[in-house]
């Protein structure tokens, strides 16, 4: 069942808000620029339309970058912790909310991976790997 809205925040708790269900899509992207931009392999990617999403405290702090001649990509952050935020899609409706920051389980998942040919090299599909519940 999809909760009535779901509230994310930043590492600090400076930066709070909320989203309001139906999601429009749930991805993983792995590009060039989404590895830069979350120090990972991938960003795990939720959309939902502008009307669905609402900022609840701290958005005088988040710092935007825009990439110079990039059509869609931007990053936003909380000027206090780093931790990247929600931001509004250029050229489109909708805003990008990095899944990590969700406070609660958005009950969808991710529906496909976009960008696959420029994976990390380095990059293990975690079926692969071992799993532990801590540090091992």
């Amino acid at each position: 069942m999809q909760p009535e809205a779901l509230t994310g925040s930043c590492l600090c708790g400076s930066v709070k808000f909320e989203i309001k269900p139906p999601l429009s899509g749930f991805r993983y992207c792995h590009c060039s620029r989404c590895q830069k931009a979350s120090g990972s392999a991938h960003a795990s990617n939720i959309f939902v339309p502008q009307s669905q999403m609402k900022w609840l405290t701290g958005e005088g702090l988040i710092t935007r970058f825009d990439v110079p001649g990039a059509k869609r990509f931007s990053v936003w952050f909380c000027s206090r912790c780093g931790t990247r935020v929600p931001h509004k899609v250029r050229e489109r409706d909708d805003y990008l909310v990095p899944a990590g920051v969700l406070d609660e389980d958005p009950a969808m998942r991710p529906q496909n991976s976009i960008f696959w040919n420029s994976k990390a090299p380095w990059y293990v599909e975690p079926a692969e790997i071992p799993k532990f519940s801590e540090y091992s």
